[in-house]
């Protein structure tokens, strides 16, 4: 099962490091490496567990970081999708998702 955030409108003030999307769907920066990882996915027509097999991190990993558990998706877990789904770290993050999010400290 993937997380899917795309029809989910979470109110702003519930996260100190959350967005508008332009479809209306809030997200902070974990919700947004969340919905990257399930793009790139969908992208590549793959699943979560053929992208655990790729690259090394264990499925139960992934739908951590894709559900509520995991509120803080380390870079080297990112690092090892990255390398799984054969982009670098900096094409991970360079998408929109990430424009805009508010700083965690004010």
């Amino acid at each position: 099962m993937i997380w899917d955030i795309s029809h989910t409108i979470y109110p702003k003030s519930v996260y100190t490091n959350s967005r508008l999307l332009e479809d209306g769907v809030s997200v902070n920066a974990k919700e947004a490496v969340a919905k990257r990882i399930q793009t790139l996915c969908a992208e590549r027509g793959i699943t979560v567990n053929a992208l655990a097999n790729q690259s090394g991190v264990e499925p139960s990993t992934i739908y951590s970081m894709l559900g509520a558990k995991s509120q803080n998706p380390g870079i080297v877990t990112i690092q090892k999708l990255c390398d799984g789904l054969d982009i670098s770290v900096r094409d991970f993050f360079d998408d929109q998702i990430f424009d805009g999010l508010d700083p965690v400290i004010k």
